[in-house]
C-alpha cells in the first residue's frame, strides 16, 4: 500500500443527519458501534450552487377576463395553475402541450398551451424574450376542430 491506511471513526446515531446541527461524536460513537456504521474522516463536503433562472412576467390581456368568463369556475384554478407553472420560466421551449403556431395566428399569438382534463383548453400568447415577457393573449375551449373564445369560434 502506498501511504498510511485512512482512518475510520463511527458516527450514526440517525440514520440521517442533518448538516445544520452539530453532531455530538460521543453520543453517536457509542450508538454507532452497536449499529456497525463507519465513516471516513477525510469526507469533504461539496455544495452546488446552481444559478436560478429569471422568470418571465406573466402579462394577461384585458380580455382574457371575458374569455374565462365562457369557461366554467371549476376549471379557472387549474388553468391559472398551469399558465405559471408552464410559462414563468420557458415559455419559448416547445414541448408536448406546448407548441409555436404557424403564422397568420389568431390575435397575434405566437404559441398555444394545451392544457385541463383530455387538453381541451387552449392558451395563446406572445413572448418578448427581450424584456422577458409573456402576453396571454387569449384562453379558449376546443372543441374538435373549433377552438371557442369567449363565446366565439375562432379559426385556426
Amino acid at each position: 500500500m502506498c501511504g498510511p491506511p485512512r482512518q475510520l471513526r463511527t458516527i450514526g446515531c440517525r440514520p440521517f443527519h442533518r448538516a445544520d446541527r452539530p453532531l455530538d461524536m460521543e453520543k453517536c460513537a457509542a450508538d454507532s458501534t452497536r449499529q456497525g456504521l463507519t465513516v471516513r474522516t477525510d469526507t469533504t463536503k461539496i455544495l452546488v450552487i446552481m444559478a436560478r433562472k429569471r422568470a418571465f412576467t406573466l402579462i394577461f390581456d384585458p380580455l382574457v377576463k371575458r374569455h374565462l368568463r365562457a369557461i366554467p369556475a371549476k376549471h379557472h384554478s387549474l388553468i391559472r395553475r398551469t399558465i405559471r407553472e408552464q410559462l414563468l420560466f420557458e415559455p419559448e421551449t416547445a414541448t408536448r402541450n406546448r407548441k409555436p403556431l404557424k403564422p397568420p395566428a389568431p390575435l397575434g399569438a405566437a404559441w398555444e398551451l394545451r392544457l385541463g382534463p383530455d387538453n381541451r383548453f387552449r392558451v395563446l400568447y406572445a413572448v418578448n424574450a427581450e424584456r422577458h415577457e409573456v402576453a396571454v393573449l387569449a384562453v379558449g375551449v376546443k372543441k374538435g376542430n373549433r377552438l371557442i373564445i369567449g363565446g366565439e369560434e375562432l379559426t385556426l
